[in-house]
């Protein structure tokens, strides 16, 4: 609680694109301090959504991930996995997970997702320390009657283990693709691999999104009542944000060979100013 009520008192930290590897719905990113392209893993617009953040303190190992609830069960021991990949998983130390999200929302999705979050850290056969827990009721306030997140983001710092408020301008590369696998109903994929320090996006394949044309023409009232499991919480570019994703379905209605030519995945690394930059793939 004294963890919750720290975090929820700090203003908001705007988080720039150099060092940073920002995590969309259903996406895991783990790395570690030996990163010599990423030092902030981040995520924001949760709101019945949670942000897990597991770390293990021996080798400084960190996955970050943003849970809607889709397949807890499975999703969790992806992110147990996640860090024990790392080869040096050290016997030193111990593993540490952080959960922050979620308000009193009017249909317990929040309270739903703490709720099996929490039972399946638990059936681990890990030790697993719960150090912050800031989600549902502790993560809520009121304001004429209406409940909202106090927090919608988090970063966390992967060489220092700091824990913050933050926000994001860029969430790049391939945000739009990245949505619209999440919004086509994708399971959890793991983005990153810290070992040769690339992104890689895919490939990925859906189904052509349900009368995406029916949608498009529906005004911003209806976009934010069928397609939000919040509406009167969203952050303001959720609709927004929504369109730009139907479009993109629209445009791609199977993006296997479009989008990924060769059915190989897009890579990227940050460059030398830290901003990410496309790296050609490789020709076998």
């Amino acid at each position: 609680q004294e963890r919750a009520r720290l975090l929820r008192g700090q203003s908001v930290q705007q988080v720039g694109p150099q060092g940073l590897l920002y995590v969309q719905q259903r996406e895991l990113a783990v790395t570690s301090p030996k990163d010599g392209s990423i030092s902030i893993l981040g995520s924001d617009d949760a709101t019945t959504c949670h942000i897990v953040v597991l770390r293990h303190t021996g080798n400084g190992a960190t996955c970050l991930t943003h849970c809607d609830g889709t397949d807890t069960k499975a999703e969790v021991p992806l992110i147990m996995n996640s860090i024990k990949s790392f080869s040096d998983h050290a016997q030193c130390g111990r593993l540490e997970v952080h959960l922050v999200g979620g308000f009193s929302d009017d249909r317990q999705l929040s309270q739903k997702l703490t709720h099996q979050l929490l039972s399946e850290f638990d059936r681990q056969e890990d030790d697993i320390h719960l150090v912050t827990l800031c989600v549902t009721e502790l993560n809520d306030r009121e304001e004429n009657e209406n409940h909202f997140p106090i927090i919608y983001g988090i970063a966390v710092n992967v060489k220092t283990a700091e824990i913050y408020r933050a926000s994001f301008q860029d969430r790049g590369p391939e945000e739009e693709l990245r949505a619209a696998r999440a919004l086509t109903g994708g399971p959890m994929v793991s983005i990153y691999d810290a070992k040769t320090e690339q992104l890689r996006i895919g490939p990925y394949s859906w189904v052509p999104f349900p009368h995406v044309d029916f949608w498009l023409q529906q005004d911003d009232k209806q976009i934010l009542e069928n397609l939000s499991t919040s509406p009167l919480a969203e952050p303001p570019h959720f609709v927004e944000h929504i369109r730009t994703t139907l479009m993109f379905l629209k445009k791609y209605p199977s993006p296997t060979n479009t989008l990924f030519p060769g059915n190989k995945a897009l890579l990227y690394k940050k460059n030398e100013d830290g901003l990410w930059e496309k790296v050609p793939s490789p020709r076998s």
